[in-house]
């Protein structure tokens, strides 16, 4: 349970995270799963790193259960800095991240993805960020390079989310297969990036990152002030305390 890494084939690293029941994150598991991917990026022998997670789903976000048990502030601060140091690892990897998603990939999970160089889903997966409902902000930056704008907003807003096909539609997700097939088609993307020149390959994330048209660490950081102000106001805790007592 945690985040294991192996090596699956030549060039390739395969960074797993196993955290039952939906794979929604501890503070210290985002630092965990940070720490992972940039140790896999500074391995001159990977070329291509897969993020994939075992289980029901990609990715449910925090642990909100975690932030209940908190009477101050600090596992939302934690959380806020854990999940920062996870999505910038992503886009600062130093060789391209192939994100292989199965079920429901939420909150947090957006943020891995949205940053990601290329994404694998299963025809099971949905993506979404139901933020306004659990008492929290944050991730659109994420979410608007997965789809356009309008769409993004509408479903902030709603908290509902999109299929796989949908995203495929919009060009965001790279294929979608059978959940019995995802691993595989994974790693034959990965296989495919990793036979380039191992140097070149890494000068290519670089130029490609430098020409993004948003900085997306300073525009997540500016979102996270937003989640802040709604936990020192009193509103986020009111919202949060629903969690899990839905009728």
């Amino acid at each position: 349970m945690g985040v294991s890494t192996t090596s699956p084939g030549k060039g390739i690293r395969l960074v797993t995270v196993d955290h039952p029941p939906v794979n929604a994150l501890p503070v210290q598991g985002w630092y965990d799963l940070a720490d992972a991917l940039r140790a896999a990026g500074r391995d001159p022998e990977v070329r291509c790193v897969v993020l994939a997670a075992t289980g029901r789903g990609f990715n449910a976000g925090v642990d909100i259960k975690e932030m209940q048990r908190d009477t101050g502030h600090t596992t939302l601060i934690g959380a806020n800095r854990g999940c920062y140091e996870a999505f910038a690892a992503v886009y600062e990897c130093e060789v391209p991240v192939v994100a292989a998603v199965n079920g429901f990939c939420l909150g947090g999970g957006i943020g891995l993805v949205g940053n990601a160089d290329a994404i694998v889903a299963s025809d099971d997966a949905t993506f979404g960020l139901p933020e306004l409902d659990r008492g929290a902000l944050g991730a659109a930056t994420h979410l608007a390079r997965l789809v356009p704008q309008h769409l993004m907003r509408a479903l902030y807003y709603t908290s509902r989310t999109a299929t796989a096909a949908e995203l495929h539609a919009h060009g965001s997700v790279w294929k979608v297969v059978p959940r019995d097939e995802l691993h595989g088609a994974a790693l034959e993307l990965a296989g495919e990036i990793a036979s380039k020149d191992g140097y070149l390959i890494r000068l290519a994330k670089a130029a490609i990152n430098g020409i993004d048209p948003v900085d997306v660490r300073r525009s997540y950081r500016f979102e996270q002030g937003f989640t802040f102000e709604a936990n020192l106001s009193g509103v986020a805790d009111r919202v949060r305390e629903t969690f899990g007592k839905e009728a």
